[in-house]
């Protein structure tokens, strides 16, 4: 065995070892993927959810999207208690209405506003803090490029 060729694969091994993986050569490629495969993490657990909290996801997503902008409340350092509350309760009166909506048929009339479902608004108080973090945590990710 020549002693040359046997140092010289040794040598191509600690070099293999030692070189850049593709992450490291483009940072910004990685965090890309970090960001899809937290997305997707994240769609799986909520899939997870229960049935009336996937619907009222729907509801929260679509108004943080209308809050998603700089300079919007949602990425103060400090968001505003009466606001949020505030959103809370848009949310909370647009799926109420909904779910009115497919509770009655045409010839049920509603008697008066509905009771207060506190349970439910509490659920929208979450899963919007929830969505709130989330897109935060984003939003100063990308603000770093």
């Amino acid at each position: 065995m020549d002693y040359r060729n046997e140092q010289y694969y040794k040598m191509q091994q600690v070099l293999a070892k030692t070189e850049l993986s593709s992450a490291q050569k483009y940072p910004m490629q990685s965090v890309y993927l970090e960001e899809l495969t937290y997305d997707r993490d994240m769609q799986r657990m909520k899939e997870l959810y229960p049935t009336e909290a996937r619907w009222l996801q729907e509801y929260v997503e679509d108004e943080c999207d209308r809050l998603e902008y700089d300079g919007s409340l949602m990425f103060d350092e400090y968001p505003d208690r009466l606001m949020l509350h505030r959103i809370c309760e848009r949310i909370y009166d647009r799926a109420a209405r909904e779910k009115l909506k497919a509770q009655h048929c045409e010839k049920c009339k509603p008697q008066g506003p509905p009771p207060r479902d506190m349970a439910m608004r509490d659920l929208i108080e979450v899963l919007l803090y929830n969505e709130m973090y989330k897109r935060r945590c984003r939003y100063r990710r990308y603000r770093s490029w």
